[in-house]
């Protein structure tokens, strides 16, 4: 059956497509709720401590089940066909009218497309469907990162661990290079983080941000650490730079990092060698990963 799909690229390629599009579906489950989830947790904390006995209803991926925002009507599963539906419902709930967010439909073409990608860049093995598993978690927290300025730890610290355990099995990494990338990566942001707010007297990163290097260095090896963190801060730099310039923001307005951090490290995944490798030669130095 593998061998099958393996040899028939545009069969591969469809089945990735159709399967992400419902692994997007789900992550925008995540996105949505996790936040709300966490929030959650968070205030009931705050009220035990107190001293308080709050009430607990149940919230979680599952339960409710998924419903408009705001008439609450049940989504029902002819609605929830992934880009089909949005498409067909023209944005917008069937109930009340009021707009879905285009995060919804962004996020599972997104999600669908990169599967792509890494399926066009990474022949069907175990190394590919890692890769699937570490696209999956990068957009979910990026997305949640732009809308809340949150990396939920319980997303960044699975995606470490399964980065040192992919490393065990040498896929992208071998055991050593992976913990070294996850320390050296989560040592330089803190660095970095604690020195920006001994010179300030504010935080400059947040540490999520650490989390998410350790994980990318876990995944990637520290050999891709330069890379990383010099394609992030470019594209902070850019991106981060010119949406305060165009809305005439004061350079004191957060900007969510992960995303850029995000970007980078898939980047680094499937061309990141290649691209250093390209940079190099130009100054006649040769680098091997072996």
């Amino acid at each position: 059956m593998f061998d099958f799909i393996a040899n028939n690229t545009w069969l591969f390629i469809l089945l990735t497509f159709l399967f992400s599009l419902a692994i997007g579906s789900f992550l925008n489950v995540i996105i949505y709720r996790l936040p709300i989830m966490l929030d959650k947790n968070w205030r009931h904390a705050c009220l035990e401590y107190l001293g308080e006995s709050p009430k607990r209803e149940c919230f979680n991926l599952m339960i409710p089940s998924s419903h408009c925002p705001h008439c609450h009507k049940k989504i029902k599963f002819i609605e929830n066909i992934p880009l089909i539906s949005y498409i067909c419902l023209g944005g917008k709930c069937s109930a009340c009218q009021n707009t879905i967010p285009f995060r919804y439909f962004l996020v599972e073409l997104l999600t669908a497309l990169l599967a792509v990608v890494v399926a066009y860049e990474v022949s069907l093995s175990m190394t590919f469907f890692a890769a699937l598993i570490f696209t999956y978690f990068l957009v979910a927290i990026a997305f949640i990162d732009i809308e809340h300025q949150i990396l939920p730890d319980i997303l960044c610290i699975p995606l470490l661990w399964l980065g040192l355990l992919f490393g065990c099995l040498n896929i992208y990494s071998n055991s050593r290079d992976a913990i070294l990338g996850a320390v050296i990566g989560y040592g330089f942001f803190w660095i970095i983080g604690k020195t920006f707010k001994l010179i300030t007297k504010q935080d400059g990163i947040g540490e999520g941000d650490y989390k998410l290097i350790a994980a990318a260095g876990a995944w990637l090896g520290w050999q891709m650490l330069p890379f990383i963190i010099l394609t992030s801060g470019l594209l902070g730099l850019i991106i981060g730079g010119g949406f305060l310039l165009i809305k005439r923001l004061p350079r004191s307005t957060p900007i969510p990092f992960g995303p850029f951090i995000v970007v980078a490290a898939w980047i680094g995944l499937l061309w990141g060698f290649d691209i250093t490798q390209a940079y190099l030669h130009l100054f006649g130095i040769y680098w091997s990963n072996v």
